[in-house]
């Protein structure tokens, strides 16, 4: 299959989340920092379009701005938009302008029917469910969203003390409040997920026919970045960890690629042709030279990770294929 996505797809748009709702594709992800945090990482801006290849060109609007001071001031990060019953959320993370590395998940909740030109209302930091003493008490970011078998759930990553992936149950009325306790999904346990930090963030879900997939992210933001993936029988309870498994390897990582480096943080969507396709930032392959034109020390800062669209098919284990 010929990829006609552009490659990049949007250029220094890192974390890409891309739904579909109400016949419009919309389009949100990390808007970057340059050099520090005091230079970007500062907003949430969001595009929408009829097709998915539209988005690329589409308008972008900043539809939250961080606060100067105080919570949501620092490191904005890895919005997604999400309709749940009939309103619009967006999820994001955020640092407090007195300790950037406070992060936290938050929600903001449309006032309308629109979300690309609706208001847009803070409902504050995310809370756990009642008696649970350790969900989000610590540092918790990129929180995404899905249902199953009419039960709706959470999936975030929190450092406990690695990062990890937790999920847990929400009411949709009121997705603001986990009404489970965190189930630990998966950690930091191969050598490709702990590359210069332990880390596994990033959740997206994806369905098959019979599987309940979540990619995952490994490993530092640099050049070390990669996807990981566990999956289920679809006719099993999420909740429950043993009924996971987990691959021992990479789905997608910097060697499986060609002019690419760093792969990560994606989301699954189809296109208005009804082809699946994996949505996710990479960086150029000049980053692992140091020759990308805006490398600094510290990963983060570095805005080279673009947006970016492979294809996905099913193998006969209904297990995702991504083209190379």
């Amino acid at each position: 299959m010929t990829n006609e996505y552009p490659n990049p797809f949007i250029a220094e748009r890192a974390d890409p989340y891309i739904t579909e709702g109400d016949g419009c594709y919309y389009f949100t992800a990390s808007y970057p920092a340059f050099y520090d945090a005091d230079h970007g990482y500062d907003r949430i801006i969001l595009r929408k379009s009829v097709t998915v290849a539209g988005l690329a060109e589409a308008q972008e609007k900043t539809i939250w701005k961080a606060h100067e001071k105080g919570i949501m001031a620092k490191h904005i990060w890895a919005p997604e938009i999400h309709k749940i019953g009939s309103k619009w959320y967006i999820f994001f993370a955020a640092g407090n302008s007195e300790d950037v590395w406070h992060i936290r998940p938050y929600l903001l909740k449309c006032d309308g029917d629109d979300p690309f030109n609706d208001n847009w209302t803070e409902m504050g930091k995310m809370q756990a469910s009642d008696g649970d003493e350790e969900a989000f008490t610590s540092f918790s970011l990129d929180m995404t969203y899905f249902e199953h078998k009419g039960k709706h759930y959470l999936i975030w990553a929190e450092s406990r003390p690695d990062s990890s992936l937790f999920m847990a149950e929400i009411n949709p009325e009121n997705p603001q409040k986990l009404i489970t306790k965190s189930m630990l999904l998966t950690k930091p346990e191969y050598d490709w997920e702990k590359v210069r930090f332990r880390v596994n963030e990033g959740a997206s879900v994806l369905k098959s026919d019979d599987k309940l997939i979540v990619f995952f992210s490994a490993s530092g933001t640099g050049s070390e970045y990669c996807m990981g993936m566990v999956y289920m029988d679809a006719d099993g309870d999420p909740m429950i960890k043993e009924n996971w498994m987990k691959c021992p390897s990479p789905v997608l990582s910097t060697k499986d690629l060609q002019g690419e480096s760093g792969p990560g943080h994606n989301s699954f969507v189809y296109d208005e042709m009804g082809r699946l396709l994996l949505v996710y930032h990479a960086r150029p392959e000049a980053h692992l030279h140091k020759k990308c034109g805006t490398w600094c020390d510290e990963s983060l800062y570095d805005p080279c990770r673009h947006a970016r669209i492979r294809f996905v098919t099913f193998d006969e284990n209904n297990l995702p294929i991504i083209e190379r």
